[in-house]
């Protein structure tokens, strides 16, 4: 299937001399939820701008939908939605009337009945009437996620949607982002909450100084990057690993109480079995036992940090 979106040797030098963007290839399938992550300043903000036309590449290309963002600007620029970090809207206007110009910058006609199932679904129907300026920080975030559905894009992108939000609210937002890919719209988002990422992704991309260092579906990530770890609580302290089990990737704990366990979940043989044989010969006995394994946050530091 043709990508919705794909960028080729994305490159971007600001006038200072950094080079936010250092050759970036990427592309997002359609469809599907595509989350971005990255340390402040990796870029993610300036890919999104770019993809967006709000701002200019040094070089490269991206097309959206099939449509170049430089030569077929307007075509492309109407097929993307774009929740941005900062809220920033017209603070005495109407949440209606913020929506529906919103609409009319892209050239639709009107559809009161589009706009009216987008604001209840935002459940925000009710503060059709109200000002920008009554609203919550959470209702706010809301009304900025309907102009930029108000156009009916099949691209959203959403810059850091929950930041500042309450638990209740950013759960509510994970079911309005899955309802909308399940109508068909592509959603690409960046964020800083890895779990936000680790629930409802299906592909992680990861970005560092500029430069894409890993695509991949999140289950495989988690099964290839992760780790898994099986913890023994002993029935008596260890003072040190006995020499028996040098070779074991084991760890004790400081108080003596637990030894760890790291082994690999794509391997033939994990080693458990072998281990716990071991364990009984040396006379070091275990009242209880459980596994644990890596999550999408350890991952995520693990592979900034390499590199």
């Amino acid at each position: 299937m043709q990508p919705i979106i794909s960028v080729h040797n994305l490159v971007k030098t600001y006038a200072s001399g950094f080079q936010a963007l250092k050759g970036v290839d990427l592309e997002i399938r359609r469809g599907e939820i595509f989350a971005l992550l990255g340390p402040n300043g990796a870029g993610k903000t300036t890919l999104i701008s770019i993809i967006c036309g709000i701002v200019n590449a040094t070089s490269g290309t991206v097309t959206a939908d099939g449509h170049d963002i430089r030569k077929d600007y307007r075509a492309a620029r109407a097929k993307i939605g774009l929740v941005p970090q900062e809220l920033t809207s017209d603070a005495f206007e109407s949440v209606w009337a913020t929506v529906n110009f919103s609409r009319g910058l892209f050239g639709k006609p009107p559809n009161p009945a589009y706009l009216e199932k987008v604001l209840k679904d935002l459940s925000l129907w009710d503060k059709k009437d109200s000002t920008i300026l009554s609203l919550s920080g959470g209702m706010k975030r809301r009304v900025m996620i309907a102009k930029a559905l108000s156009h009916e894009p099949q691209i959203l992108f959403l810059d850091e949607p929950t930041a500042g939000v309450d638990v209740e609210l950013r759960r509510d937002m994970w079911e309005m982002v899955r309802a909308l890919r399940a109508s068909g719209v592509t959603i690409i988002l960046t964020t800083h909450y890895i779990e936000e990422a680790e629930e409802m992704a299906d592909r992680i991309g990861v970005i560092s100084k500029g430069e894409i260092i890993l695509v991949e579906d999140k289950s495989v990530l988690m099964r290839k990057l992760g780790r898994k770890q099986l913890t023994l609580h002993l029935q008596a302290p260890l003072q040190q690993i006995p020499s028996q089990l040098a070779n074991r990737q084991l760890e004790l704990s400081a108080d003596g109480n637990e030894l760890i366990y790291t082994f690999d979940t794509q391997a033939d043989a994990t080693g458990i079995a072998s281990l716990l044989r071991q364990l009984n010969e040396l006379g070091i006995d275990f009242k209880d036992l459980h596994t644990s394994e890596s999550s999408l946050e350890e991952i995520f530091v693990s592979l900034v940090h390499k590199r």
